[in-house]
C-alpha cells in the first residue's frame, strides 16, 4: 500500500480530487464522461504536468472493452454505466440521458499497474461495488474507502458489507453527502497537510480521520443504515409520503430533501 497515493473512481468536476492533491497525495483521477474529463484536464493541467496528477478517461468495467456510458445533462454527477441506475432516474425524475460509448476496463488491471492507494474513493452511480470486488485478488490493501452506498437495496446494502467484512475492513461511518459544504478541514491535520478547503455540494469530503463522527462497528452500522432506510421509505422521492396526493409539495414546501449517503471503511 502507497501511503502518498488516492485513487479517486469518479472524478466528476475534479474538486476532490484537487483537495487530495493540495493535501500533498499523488493522485490516480478516474472519469468516464469524456467533456468532463476533458474539463477536468484543463483546469488541473498543472498538476498532470509535474507528476503528481494521472488522469484516465475510462469507465470501471467487468471487462476491458468498450461499455455503454450514460450521460445526463441536468445533472452530470449522474453519469453512469448502470442501465437499472438510468432507467430509476428516468422514471422518478422524468429526466433524459443520452448514450455514449467509452472505453472500459477492470479495475483491477488499474490496481496492477498503479498499485494500491492510501485511500480509495469510488462514486460511479451504481457500480462501486465492482471496485471493492477487485482488491480481494491483492493481499494489501487500502487503508481507508469510501462509496455511495445504495438505498434502494436492504440486501445490495448487506452485500456492501459482507465485502467489505471479507477484505478486513472493522471500522465504519455513514456521512450525510448533503452536509459536505459545511466540512472543516481540521487544524492540525489528521491525514496529509492542512489546508482551508471549502466543499461544494456533490462533492465526497473529508476522509479518513478527518471525517466527522465515530467509528462504528459493522452491527452498529447496519443499525444506522436501517434508520437511513426507513427515513427513505417514508420521506424519499419515491417514498410514502411523495405517494400521496399533494406528498411531494408538502416535502418541496418543508424543505424536506433526501439525503445520500457514502459509506466510509477503515481497516
Amino acid at each position: 500500500m502507497d501511503k502518498n497515493l488516492i485513487i479517486d473512481v469518479g472524478v466528476h468536476t475534479g474538486q476532490d480530487t484537487e483537495f487530495y492533491l493540495k493535501k500533498g497525495f499523488r493522485v490516480i483521477g478516474i472519469e468516464a464522461d469524456p467533456q468532463i474529463y476533458k474539463s477536468v484536464k484543463e483546469r488541473l493541467n498543472h498538476y498532470i504536468e509535474n507528476g503528481q496528477l494521472t488522469l484516465l478517461n475510462i469507465a470501471v468495467s467487468t471487462k476491458d472493452e468498450p461499455v455503454t456510458f450514460y450521460t445526463n445533462s441536468d445533472r452530470s454527477f449522474w453519469g453512469t454505466t448502470s442501465l437499472d441506475r438510468v432507467k430509476n432516474k428516468e422514471i422518478t425524475f422524468s429526466t433524459p440521458f443520452v448514450e455514449m460509448t467509452v472505453e472500459g476496463c477492470r479495475f483491477e488491471k488499474i490496481l496492477e499497474q498503479f498499485g494500491i492507494p492510501y485511500y480509495l474513493k469510488v462514486d460511479i452511480e451504481g457500480t462501486e461495488i465492482l471496485c471493492v470486488q477487485a482488491l480481494k485478488q491483492f493481499e494489501s490493501k487500502p487503508k481507508f474507502i469510501s462509496i455511495e452506498s445504495t438505498k434502494t437495496s436492504w440486501n445490495a446494502l448487506l452485500n456492501e458489507f459482507a465485502v467489505f467484512k471479507e477484505l478486513g475492513y472493522q471500522k465504519f461511518k455513514a456521512i450525510n453527502q448533503a452536509e459536505v459544504p459545511n466540512q472543516v478541514c481540521p487544524s492540525p491535520a489528521l491525514e496529509g497537510q492542512y489546508i482551508p478547503y471549502q466543499f461544494e455540494y456533490g462533492a465526497s469530503g473529508l476522509f479518513g480521520e478527518e471525517t466527522p463522527g465515530n467509528w462504528l462497528s459493522e452491527s452498529e452500522i447496519i443499525k444506522v443504515y436501517k434508520d437511513i432506510f426507513w427515513s427513505s421509505r417514508i420521506l424519499g422521492v419515491n417514498g410514502i409520503i411523495s405517494k400521496l396526493p399533494g406528498g411531494k409539495m408538502l416535502l418541496d414546501t418543508l424543505n424536506i430533501k433526501e439525503p445520500w449517503y457514502d459509506t466510509h471503511a477503515s481497516l
